[in-house]
């Protein structure tokens, strides 16, 4: 697994008390350290080579939650754990039964108040994040930045998201007709130099399409049957 940590900011720049969910290539003992040292919960995926010591397992839940296989108190004991400084603290391992691929995934964090399908659901929801994200920068053009600064990128990002949700009320809530997001945009892009309803833009532009194809519908081709009846 190649590792993203090098494409990370260096010095403190996540405020304390943050959640931060990782996926498996920013698993790295010195990013670990930092975000206890800064007092902040990570929720990382762990990578199966991790050299860790189990001192015990917490009770699973009987009847809901049956996808969480193993909730364990661990410490880190191997090298690289032990120069981060971070092989006396203790931590927590969550095997996760995800049945949609048929795999198990494992978390580490440093929260020990969770509950254990707490901790799936935040890791879970880390590929919802990217796929929102994704859909930013398919739908709404966030190719390049027009500035170098940290606060016109950010700008930039913020009215991008701004539009996004503001595109998606207008789908769930105005919207009669079903679209996918980025037909939705595309069909609010093309009518942006026309004035229309939000309402026609939405909804009664494709029903007009739809009767259009039925009127204009071909006659049904009779070669076929004349030829079987002669």
């Amino acid at each position: 697994m190649h590792s993203c940590v090098s494409t990370l900011p260096t010095g403190r720049w996540i405020c304390s008390g943050t959640i931060v969910v990782d996926d498996r290539g920013y698993f790295d003992f010195g990013l670990l350290a930092t975000r206890i040292e800064d007092e902040n919960y990570f929720v990382t995926r762990m990578k199966s080579n991790t050299v860790y010591e189990s001192i015990g397992e917490c009770d699973l839940p009987e009847e809901e939650d049956q996808h969480i296989l193993k909730d364990e108190r661990i410490y880190l004991t191997g090298t690289a754990a032990i120069e981060a400084g971070i092989d006396q603290i203790l931590l927590r391992r969550v095997a996760i039964y995800k049945a949609d691929e048929n795999k198990i995934i494992v978390v580490i964090t440093n929260n020990k108040q969770w509950s254990a399908a707490t901790i799936g659901d935040l890791y879970k929801r880390r590929w919802q994040i990217e796929i929102f994200f994704k859909l930013i920068k398919q739908n709404l053009q966030i190719k390049t930045f027009l500035g170098t600064s940290e606060n016109a990128c950010k700008s930039q990002i913020y009215v991008a998201m701004i539009v996004y949700l503001l595109l998606e009320l207008i789908r769930r809530s105005i919207s009669k007709v079903y679209h996918c997001f980025g037909h939705f945009v595309t069909l609010i892009r093309v009518c942006l130099t026309q004035y229309n309803r939000l309402e026609y833009i939405t909804s009664e532009i494709q029903i007009t399409v739809q009767k259009a194809k039925k009127k204009h519908k071909p006659p049904p081709d009779t070669t076929q049957q004349s030829l079987a009846l002669g």
